[in-house]
């Protein structure tokens, strides 16, 4: 059987409430103490129960973090980032995978897995704000993610979407290129990321006076590797001419770069490439892929943080807060300034 506190307290000679003192890391145990009751706990192999120590306490040190979908390397590497701000703050991570179905998602927040946990960092994709009773209902402290809930009852973090795409669309046109394809609006429910980058991309052309050719808003069917080369194949195919690309996202892009290249178009010379996160593999695709990096970093550290004051604030009223992260264009191979002479379709 799996050793218990009353074993751990006896091996240690003290009492179960000393134990129970160390494990809270109360602040007046004895030095002599903690060691003798740390020996025993590695000695026996002794875990804390968290759910019991939950009831107690009223705290779990656990939090849950309910994304779409961890086949989106976006959100796996945002997971991974999660994870490491909360442990700076004393937490643990319960990861939930949501699929974007709106029944899954109303289980994830209020369903028993919530009670489960002491507070719900949430990146809707089904759920929206038409859903803000819903959202006011969760009985737990809840930050949102994303860009599905924009003005929710609760604190909100997430990226500059329409400013970075712009900012990677005026990229590409700085350098003469003029026929860009945006790649990743989408149809049926959609991130609401692919309406914000569209409007990025189509206010950068406004700014330098270029025209959208409404044949390069280029849909797909989710943003994979797999979707991004099906729908550049699918162009090419078509006859579509272009000499740039903004990828929504970065799966995308390195997708479309695999079908440039095996239809024998040089990237960036016949097609400079952007794309969006600034995934880690994009330093070592080949070229080395241009991105957005949207500040993923600081969305875990402000979201960690504005979850671990809702959960210390108890019952406390706190006001909804908006957190808009910063963001820089990463220029890399696939977008660099082509050599003088080279030529590119027009």
């Amino acid at each position: 059987m799996a050793p218990t506190i009353h074993d751990v307290a006896r091996l240690a000679e003290v009492s179960i409430k000393t134990v129970s003192n160390v494990l809270n890391d109360y602040p007046h145990v004895r030095p002599a103490t903690k060691q003798r009751v740390l020996d025993a706990i590695a000695t026996l192999g002794y875990t804390p129960n968290l759910t019991a120590r939950g009831l107690r306490s009223g705290r779990t040190g656990l939090i849950s973090l309910v994304i779409p979908d961890l086949r989106n390397a976006y959100f796996a590497e945002l997971a991974d980032t999660v994870m490491r701000a909360a442990e700076a703050q004393g937490l643990s991570v319960v990861i939930a995978q949501s699929g974007g179905e709106r029944e899954r998602e109303l289980d994830l927040l209020r369903g028993t897995r919530a009670r489960m946990v002491d507070g719900i960092l949430f990146s809707a994709l089904a759920l929206g704000e038409q859903d803000h009773d819903v959202l006011a209902a969760v009985p737990r402290p809840l930050v949102l993610l994303g860009e599905r809930v924009l003005h929710g009852p609760t604190d909100h973090v997430t990226m500059r979407n329409t400013e970075g795409a712009r900012a990677a669309t005026a990229h590409l046109l700085d350098q003469g290129r003029r026929r860009l394809v945006a790649l990743g609006t989408t149809t049926g429910p959609a991130p609401g990321s692919a309406a914000l980058r569209l409007e990025g991309y189509r206010q950068a052309h406004a700014a330098a006076a270029v025209p959208v050719d409404p044949a390069l808003v280029v849909g797909v069917d989710g943003w994979f590797r797999s979707t991004g080369a099906a729908a550049v194949r699918d162009a090419l195919s078509r006859g579509l001419t272009f000499d740039g690309v903004v990828a929504f996202n970065d799966a995308l892009a390195l997708g479309a770069m695999r079908v440039l290249q095996e239809a024998g178009r040089r990237v960036p010379e016949d097609v400079a490439l952007i794309g969006f996160d600034d995934l880690d593999e994009t330093r070592y695709s080949l070229p080395t892929l241009s991105t957005v990096d949207p500040g993923r970093q600081e969305i875990a550290e402000v979201a960690v943080r504005y979850l671990k004051e809702r959960i210390d604030a108890g019952s406390a009223e706190l006001p909804p807060r908006d957190h808009l992260t910063a963001f820089r264009v990463v220029v890399r191979e696939s977008s660099s300034p082509v050599v003088a002479g080279a030529t590119r379709p027009a």
